[in-house]
Formats: structure tokens, sequence, C-alpha cells
């Protein structure tokens, strides 16, 4: 099939080479990523559902949670929370076929409180958190739409506008995995009063990168202000760690900068979650769906999580075009920054991109040497677009 395919070499600098840069990455624990997280999550679990009973996955989108925060009483040893978190999931699923009825309330709260007990080590889900649903039943044309396929493939739900980029600039890699790092799993064996709210801030100026971290700290761990600045400098040493690894360049790290020792007015939490107390979420109001948050670069604004994989282009075409450039960048030799743009429209199948512009930064020479393989890859990327959808399904793929 013919795709109207634009290739065109990028006339600006590269990111590498501008005088400034900015990067950020909300953590796994911040409010607006756990919506996110709960979006996709519910999604995930209605795929599932659907599928079990009716062999396919039928018409919805979980992309509304709002994450409203609740009120604490930390103190050094262990506080309280005194008001709940509230988590409102709504959006649109189908709840009823041919007269049988889907629990889709009771799936959406199972698969949100799940979430929460799965991530968060200090939450008490049953205690901590209100989770109520919302979700109403979908349009009927855009349910009748979600229904039609050509040659098996679906119809786009949507006319929107995807992006992608590769490769990740040193900023933007550090940014990305500093917060992996102090959320993983051996980090916090080894420091458990270091909190899953991490919000990673870096600006690059010339040669040196200032990278600021938030880490909530959770109260029940830490005895008095000593321990709780030991855990802070672990933080340091290990984000200086990392940059040694990422980059050459002069790094300096800051944690917890709104800290006063003097006071003790510090970043201390019951949950390890700042939502505790008062700091609210929302869906896509966070990080992309390469997991950062990079006003420096082209980027969307589509609020992926929680939209429906099978036809929803909002979701499948931003990771799809973050894919086929990531690929354009490690197997086409010479190209040193690549930009993907996919325009859907709403009724076209989704192999069937309404139009894909991509910009190609050469190394050296000109850019229409590497035409030919990069719209190869584009190609195969849609050709096989089914797999890509199978893993969103799957929740193999992390879109925020």
């Amino acid at each position: 099939m013919g795709r109207k395919i634009i290739l065109d070499e990028y006339k600006g600098r590269p990111v590498e080479q501008r005088p400034v840069e900015f990067v950020e990455r909300k953590g796994l624990g911040h409010p607006d990523t756990i919506a996110d997280g709960i979006a996709d999550a519910v999604s995930q679990a209605l795929c599932a559902e659907y599928i079990h009973r009716f062999g396919t996955v039928l018409h919805h989108n979980t992309d509304q949670v709002e994450v409203v925060g609740g009120k604490s009483r930390p103190m050094w040893g262990g506080g309280e929370l005194i008001a709940p978190i509230r988590i409102l999931i709504s959006g649109r699923a189908t709840s009823e076929v041919d007269g049988e009825d889907i629990p889709v309330h009771r799936i959406a709260i199972e698969a949100a409180k799940d979430y929460l007990w799965q991530h968060f080590r200090h939450l008490d889900v049953e205690s901590h958190v209100v989770v109520n649903s919302l979700i109403g039943e979908g349009s009927v044309d855009l349910k009748h739409l979600f229904e039609q396929k050509k040659d098996g493939i679906h119809l786009a739900n949507d006319t929107s506008l995807a992006v992608g980029y590769a490769p990740l600039s040193e900023t933007e890699a550090l940014t990305l995995e500093a917060e992996r790092v102090l959320n993983s799993e051996s980090f916090k064996r080894e420091y458990p009063a270091v909190g899953e709210d991490i919000k990673v801030m870096s600006a690059r100026h010339g040669d040196e990168i200032e990278i600021t971290v938030a880490a909530a700290m959770v109260d029940a761990e830490l005895q008095n202000v000593q321990e709780y600045l030991e855990a802070k400098g672990a933080i340091f040493e290990t984000i200086r760690d990392l940059a040694e690894s990422i980059t050459e360049r002069k790094v300096h790290v800051h944690v917890n900068t709104a800290d006063d020792i003097e006071t003790g007015h510090v970043y201390l939490t019951v949950t390890g979650l700042s939502a505790e107390a008062g700091d609210d979420g929302s869906v896509g109001r966070g990080n992309r769906v390469n997991g950062l948050i990079t006003p420096s670069r082209h980027i969307s604004l589509e609020a992926a999580a929680g939209k429906n994989p099978v036809s929803h282009v909002g979701k499948i075409y931003n990771v799809l075009a973050h894919q086929i450039a990531k690929d354009i960048h490690e197997h086409v030799s010479g190209v040193q920054e690549v930009y993907v743009y996919i325009m859907s429209r709403i009724g076209k199948p989704i192999d069937e991109p309404e139009l894909v512009h991509v910009q190609i930064l050469p190394e050296s020479g000109s850019a229409k040497e590497l035409y030919a393989e990069a719209e190869e890859i584009i190609n195969r990327h849609f050709d096989n677009i089914q797999d890509l959808i199978g893993k969103l399904i799957a929740g193999e793929i992390r879109v925020f």
C-alpha cells in the first residue's frame, strides 16, 4: 500500500550543541505519574476482561484519572495520614454486550488498588486511599467506529498528531536514568527511607549540567535529622556516580533544596508520596511516552496513558513515532538526529497514516542519501503495527 511519507533534512542545531537544554522526569510516585499509571492499569485490566469474555478488546478510554491529595502528619519514627488520598477514575468503557453486563467499575477500582499496592511500599491502600469510578458508556459514534475494520485493521478513532525523536541527549539520558535508579529495587533495599515520589529536573548550560532532585523521605524509616541527611547524601552520591558513567560534562547535583535543617522543615512524608499532603495529579500532565518532559524538543502534548491500545492513535502513534526514530538512528548509518511526525485521520486504518514526516540531521553530507533506508524502516513498522498493539495490550510498553 502507498503511504504518504515525506523525508527532508533537519536544518536546526542538534540538541547537544545548543547553549541551553531543559529536561524533566516526574518519577513513579509523582501525583501526575500515579494518575498515568492507574489510567493505563485500568485500560490493561479492561483489555484482559474483554478478551477473556469476548475474545477481543472492546471500546474504552480511561485516560481521565484525578489524584486528589490528602493530609498527613509526618513525624520522626512514623506519623499518620489524617485525610486520605482520593482517586477518581473516569473516561468511557463498554459495560454491556448483548445483555451481558461487564463490571467496569469493579474492574477499574481493583486495577487501581493493585497498581498502588504493587508500586508504593509505605502506602496502605485500604486506609490511606479512597478510589472511586465514574467511568461512563462510550459515545455511539465512536463505539461504531471502533467496531469497524479494514482487512482486519482497526480504524483510527481520532485525528491526532504524534511526535518522536532519537537519540536521547546526555542530559535526557541522565535525567531518565537518575529517577529509575533511585526508584530501583536495589536502591530501595539499601536506602528504604527514600520514597517513590522523586522528581528530577535538569538544565544544561554549555558543558555544565545542573540536576535538582526532589525526593520524598519516609518518616518511619528515619529517627532524626542526621539520618535524613545521610539519606540525602546517598541520593547525591548515587546521581554523581551515575553522571560519571553517562557524560564527561561537569554535573552539579542538588537534593531537596527547600529543606531548612535549622528549623527542622524537611521533605518528610508518611507514605513516600507528596500526594498524602495536598499535591494533586492528572493524566497527561507529566511525562511523554518516552518518560521525559523535554521542552527543548518537538513533542506531542497527547495524554497517552489509559487510551485504548487498539485504535486510539494518540497512544499508538506516539509510541510508534519514538520507535521509528530510534530504529532509524540505530540502523541507518550517518544519522545524527531524527524527528518523526505522524498524523492520523479519523476513520482511516491505523496502518495507513494521513501523513508521516521525517526530518533527518545527517552526521555529514546530504540527508538525501539516507532517505531510502529510513523509508523502508517506516513502512516496516506500519506493516507490523499489530505487534506493537499486542505489546500495548499486555502492558509491555510503558507510556509514561
